[in-house]
């Protein structure tokens, strides 16, 4: 009897081993790596702004508009107050870069230190607005029940007056002064904020975080200083990127109705004035306050839409 000897089977020529064979291309952990490294909320925003040349070209602008109202008062060292009554309404020339207005006084430190007073009183009404909606705004998210609405119901009555009647008695009781336009400014401005904090914070209210706040005995204003602003930036500065122009508007508007600052105060709204009752024969004292105002307004509004879209949380990818 024969024995048959079989042919070898392939396990016993070779066996077929993991590290005989090589992947082509990602492998599962390089699948599951990110591509680009992590960025925050803050730094996708500044590289969307980046990105947008019509909203780097109105913040580049507006650095120069701040260095000319710090220093273009003393550049051609002549006193904003200072009058020369043989040099009056004299042209634009090399002496007076502007010219003078009708008491001889120099119109190119004028405009700068009016401007610097416009910029000055928007920012202090748009901090008011700011402060004052987001604390009355977090007070009707936070307690809810009948302090929600009768909170709403103060708003409601507030929004109910027409503001240009509102700002006149406020300036009427007042006077015409600066403490007087800053109430006048953001006495009904603040509502607005307010209502949109209060959206807000209702949705923040049911997070994790703010429970165990309210467990561990933390006050309502730690609570809404410590976890409901810090959420809240973005929409704050939106919200400001589109009150500060509007509050330069407005105070130039009211200054020139006469219904704002008066002489010898001094801002862009009131040079304005000055300069209309010498248009028919010196038309520059007016042109030069209002070529600055109308810089100024265009450069936040054109950088507040571009903030706009760089924090607008969709449109990131």
């Amino acid at each position: 009897m024969t024995e048959q000897v079989s042919a070898p089977s392939a396990s016993a020529a070779g066996q077929l081993t993991p590290d005989k064979f090589k992947i082509i291309g990602f492998t599962q952990e390089e699948a599951n790596k990110i591509s680009r490294p992590t960025i925050s909320y803050w730094q996708d925003a500044w590289r969307r702004l980046r990105k947008n040349p019509v909203a780097m070209g109105a913040l580049f602008v507006l650095g120069l508009l701040i260095i000319m109202v710090i220093v273009g008062p003393h550049i051609r060292g002549y006193d904003y107050i200072n009058m020369n009554v043989t040099e009056k309404n004299l042209g634009a020339s090399s002496k007076y870069w502007f010219g003078t207005d009708s008491l001889g006084r120099d119109l190119f430190s004028r405009v700068w230190v009016g401007a610097r007073a416009s910029i000055i009183i928007a920012l202090v009404a748009t901090a008011l607005k700011l402060v004052v909606g987001t604390l009355y705004g977090a007070a009707m998210a936070h307690f809810g029940g009948w302090v929600d609405e009768l909170l709403m119901r103060i708003i409601e009555v507030i929004n109910s007056l027409p503001n240009l009647l509102v700002t006149i008695l406020i300036m009427m009781i007042l006077g015409n002064n600066l403490f007087a336009l800053l109430v006048a400014l953001s006495i009904t401005a603040w509502c607005n904020t307010a209502r949109q904090t209060r959206g807000l914070i209702k949705q923040l209210k049911e997070s994790e975080y703010v429970y165990a706040a309210e467990v561990l005995g933390a006050s309502p204003m730690r609570i809404i200083i410590k976890h409901y602003v810090p959420n809240m930036i973005s929409i704050l500065l939106l919200d400001a990127s589109t009150a500060i122009p509007n509050f330069i508007f407005t105070e130039a508007g009211l200054s020139f109705l006469g219904i704002g600052l008066t002489a010898p105060e001094i801002s862009l709204g009131v040079l304005i004035s000055q300069g209309q009752q010498n248009m028919d024969f010196y038309p520059s004292q007016l042109v030069y306050p209002c070529v600055v105002l109308c810089v100024i307004v265009m450069a936040f509004n054109l950088l507040g839409d571009g903030l706009r879209d760089a924090l607008d949380p969709k449109l990131r990818k």
